[in-house]
C-alpha cells in the first residue's frame, strides 16, 4: 500500500457502552456512562491522539428491542458530536440518524450546524430504521415495509443535499461598506415536491467548509447498495469472509459508475469486531469475560433475530450443524439481509455448528480474537483482495476498547506503512480522499 492510499480508520461507538452486548457487566465504571460527557470527551481526545479518521456514532432510537437487558446508545448523535467537536480539532466525527422518523430540513440544518461548529469535520450516517417499535415512539401507525421506507430515504437524501447546496459557494459577500451581506441571486430555494416532501429551502446559512457533510450508508440488500451507490460518500457494511466484502465492495463500486459517479468516489469501510490484548491470552481472556456475561439464552436470542431462525430451532442444533434449511426467505425476513448473509456465509465456509457460530460470529462483523499483529494480518489480506478501503473497528467496550486501538492497533499499522501518523487534512472529505469539497467554500472562509 503506498504512502498515498493509505487505509481508512474509523471506530464504531455502539449499544452505549460497546458494541458486545455484556460490555455493560464487564467494564469499570458505573453503567450510568452511556450518558456521561466525560465518558464521550475522553473517547473522543483518545481517538484523535491515535490519529483515527472516523469516531461514527451510532443511534438507537428507542430501547424498546433490549428493553431494560442493558444500555442502549440512544442519545441524539448530533448533539453529542457537537460536544466531542468541542473537544477535538482534527478527527472527523459522525453520527447517525433516521430518514423514516425525521424529516429532511431538520436533518440537513442540524448536520449543517455540527458541521459548522466542528469546522469540517461531520458525517451522516443515513439509515431507514429497520425495529418496528420506532413507530409507536413517534405516534406515526404501523411501521413501514422495507421498499416504502427506501423509496422515502431516496427523496429525503435527495432533498438533504439540495438544501446542503442551496448556498452557492461565494454566495456570502461580506461588504460591509456597501451594505450587502450575501448575493440572493446565489442563495435557491429548491422548491422539491414530491411523493413524501414538500420543501422550498433554502437553509438559512450557507456551506460548511468541506463543502457539506459527508454520507455514509450501510445499507447491504440489493436496495441498500444501490442507494448507497447513488448518494453514499462512505459505507459501512458487514462482511465476515473475504469473499464477501471483496464482491460488496465490486458491487457497490460498479453501481456507483452506473449512477455517473467515479468509483472512487465512493469508499468502503466493513466492519471488524475485535478484542484486543497485548498476548493471545489475554485477547481470549478478555472474550471469555464477554461472552460469560450473557446467558445461553441472550446468545441465542440474538442468533435468532440476526438469521430469523426460532430460538428452539438452534436450540436443538447446538452441536449440531448450522440448521442453514430453516432459513426463512429473504422477504419473511424483512430486515437485515446483509447482515444476515454475512453470517451465513461464515456458518458455510467454515461449516459450523450452532454453539460455534455464537462464539466466531457473535455479530454480523468479522471477529477477531488476538493481538494487534493479527488484526494488522486480517487488514492486509483484505486490503491486498481490493475488499475494503479500511475498516470500521466495532469497539467491543467503552472507552477502554478505543484505548486498545490506539495504544495496540494503532502502532502496528504505523509501523507496517499501513496508516498515517499525522492528519493530513484539515476537511473530512480531504482527509479521506474523497472529492474536495473545500474549494468550493474557499472564498467565504478566507479570511476565518
Amino acid at each position: 500500500m503506498t504512502a498515498k492510499n493509505k487505509m481508512i480508520l474509523s471506530a464504531a461507538l455502539m449499544h452505549g457502552l460497546g458494541h458486545q452486548p455484556g460490555a455493560w457487566r464487564v467494564r469499570k465504571g458505573p453503567s450510568s456512562d452511556y450518558v456521561s460527557p466525560d465518558m464521550y470527551a475522553a473517547i473522543a481526545r483518545k481517538a484523535e491522539a491515535g490519529k483515527l479518521h472516523v469516531l461514527f456514532l451510532a443511534e438507537q432510537i428507542t430501547n424498546q428491542e433490549v428493553g431494560a437487558q442493558r444500555p442502549c446508545g440512544a442519545m441524539d448523535t448530533a448533539a453529542v458530536l457537537s460536544y466531542m467537536a468541542a473537544v477535538t480539532s482534527r478527527i472527523g466525527l459522525v453520527g447517525t440518524a433516521s430518514t423514516t422518523y425525521n424529516q429532511p430540513y431538520d436533518i440537513a440544518r442540524r448536520f449543517a450546524t455540527v458541521d459548522h461548529l466542528s469546522k469540517g469535520r461531520v458525517g451522516w450516517n443515513a439509515v431507514t430504521t429497520a425495529h418496528a417499535v420506532a413507530a409507536q415512539m413517534f405516534g406515526t401507525g404501523t411501521h413501514p415495509e422495507a421498499p416504502e421506507r427506501y423509496s422515502r430515504a431516496d427523496e429525503f437524501l435527495d432533498v438533504v443535499i439540495k438544501l446542503w447546496e442551496s448556498w452557492e459557494p461565494d454566495a456570502l459577500v461580506d461588504d460591509k461598506q456597501n451594505n450587502k451581506f450575501a448575493d440572493p441571486a446565489k442563495i435557491h430555494t429548491i422548491d422539491h415536491s414530491g411523493e413524501n416532501f414538500s420543501v422550498r429551502g433554502p437553509l438559512p446559512f450557507m456551506r460548511s467548509r468541506q463543502g457539506r457533510p459527508l454520507i455514509f450508508h450501510a445499507g447491504s440488500s440489493p436496495a441498500g447498495r444501490d442507494q448507497a451507490a447513488r448518494f453514499a460518500d462512505v459505507v459501512f457494511t458487514a462482511q465476515h469472509t473475504v469473499d464477501g466484502a471483496k464482491e460488496f465492495r465490486t458491487d457497490v463500486r460498479r453501481r456507483a459508475e452506473t449512477h455517473g459517479r467515479h468509483p472512487d468516489s465512493i469508499k468502503v469501510l466493513p466492519g471488524m469486531n475485535v478484542i484486543l490484548g497485548e498476548t493471545v491470552d489475554e485477547a481470549k481472556r478478555k472474550k471469555l469475560a464477554l461472552d460469560n456475561a450473557l446467558t445461553l439464552e441472550q446468545l441465542l436470542g440474538a442468533m435468532s433475530r440476526r438469521t430469523g431462525i426460532k430460538v428452539g430451532i438452534l436450540r436443538d442444533h447446538l452441536d449440531r450443524p448450522f440448521p442453514i434449511d430453516e432459513l426463512p426467505s429473504d422477504e419473511e425476513l424483512k430486515n437485515g439481509v446483509g447482515w444476515r448473509k454475512s453470517v451465513i456465509d461464515l456458518v458455510v465456509a467454515e461449516n459450523l455448528t450452532v454453539r460455534e457460530a455464537l462464539t466466531r460470529a457473535p455479530s454480523a462483523h468479522h471477529h477477531i480474537v488476538g493481538t494487534a499483529a493479527m488484526v494488522a494480518d486480517a487488514m492486509e489480506e483484505r486490503l491486498a483482495a481490493k475488499a475494503a478501503d479500511g475498516f470500521t473497528m466495532m469497539v467491543d467496550v467503552l472507552p477502554d476498547g478505543v484505548d486498545d486501538i490506539v495504544d495496540l492497533l494503532v502502532p502496528e499499522l504505523q509501523r507496517r506503512g499501513l496508516f498515517h501518523t499525522e492528519y493530513s487534512h484539515r476537511y473530512l472529505r480531504d482527509m479521506l480522499g474523497l472529492e474536495s469539497g473545500a474549494a468550493q467554500a474557499k472564498r467565504e472562509y478566507a479570511r476565518a
